[in-house]
């Protein structure tokens, strides 16, 4: 659980980690299971194989990840992995398990977008409520963003710290069709399986328009991280989605800035 031991940085955070295994043990107990040692990465959950076809994460509780097993009730296995059960208590997650489990990126740039180009419109299901809105999200970062900007020493030119508080005050309110979004749907989120090619996991549900869906796939450096590679992302993405490519790069723009000073646990 070394990969954990930042989140004792966090209120709550050393409370968690000294009950994390125990929480996982009654988990296994109640649902009869049996463990294997947790996989290595993940920042904020404790992810142990149970068996052959299935995981367990117990979650650090916090705002990113609220309503995860919502989000993975509404897809029901349709492009991303199936909750299998769900203790709300513990914040634990009985997910099915993706065999063998590679990442998206190992297919390089191009291959990689033509899935993602395919699964995203799966999981653009109508949703409302519990999902938190993106307007509501995009209000938050537009308060946070520039103290956090002035704490950091100004690390990068105001005109684009401008730009994204633009973005955030002027697109929430022109926003299209609202529609379950995963607001961290990178290549390394999405992985090889068994019942499908390829199966989302680790929702950050939001609900928002299509054109904010493609931010994480847009921003993906291990896709590549040069500006012509970026670009090209852009392009793909919003042309063959049929996606407003303005407001996609708008988006890209903003999550990053917000983004850039780490997550608000």
């Amino acid at each position: 659980m070394e990969h954990l031991a930042w989140i004792r940085t966090l209120p709550g955070g050393a409370e968690w980690l000294e009950a994390a295994t125990r929480l996982a043990a009654e988990a296994a107990e109640q649902w009869g299971l049996e463990l294997g040692p947790p996989f290595p990465g993940g920042m904020v959950s404790l992810v142990l194989p149970a068996g052959d076809d299935a995981v367990l994460k117990v979650q650090f509780p916090h705002g990113e990840d609220e309503h995860e097993a919502e989000a993975l009730r509404v897809w029901d296995g349709d492009g991303a992995v199936r909750l299998l059960a769900h203790d709300e208590e513990r914040h634990a997650l009985l997910i099915e398990r993706c065999v063998p489990g590679t990442h998206l990126r190992a297919l390089g740039a191009d291959a990689a977008l033509d899935v993602a180009v395919s699964l995203l419109p799966r999981l653009w299901k109508p949703a409302g409520p519990p999902f938190r809105p993106l307007a509501e999200e995009a209000s938050g970062w537009a308060e946070r963003i520039p103290a956090k900007w002035e704490a950091a020493g100004r690390p990068f030119e105001r005109r684009l710290l401008e730009a994204a508080l633009d973005a955030l005050r002027e697109l929430p309110p022109t926003q299209g069709e609202q529609v379950l979004l995963h607001q961290d749907l990178h290549a390394d989120n999405i992985l090889a399986a068994q019942r499908e090619p390829w199966l989302a996991i680790d929702p950050k549900p939001l609900t928002g328009e299509r054109e904010f869906g493609v931010t994480p796939l847009v921003r993906a450096f291990e896709l590549g991280a040069t500006r012509r590679d970026l670009l090209h992302r852009l392009d793909r993405l919003t042309s063959e989605l049929g996606l407003d490519r303005d407001r996609a790069a708008r988006w890209t723009l903003a999550q990053t800035v917000a983004w850039s000073f780490g997550s608000d646990y």
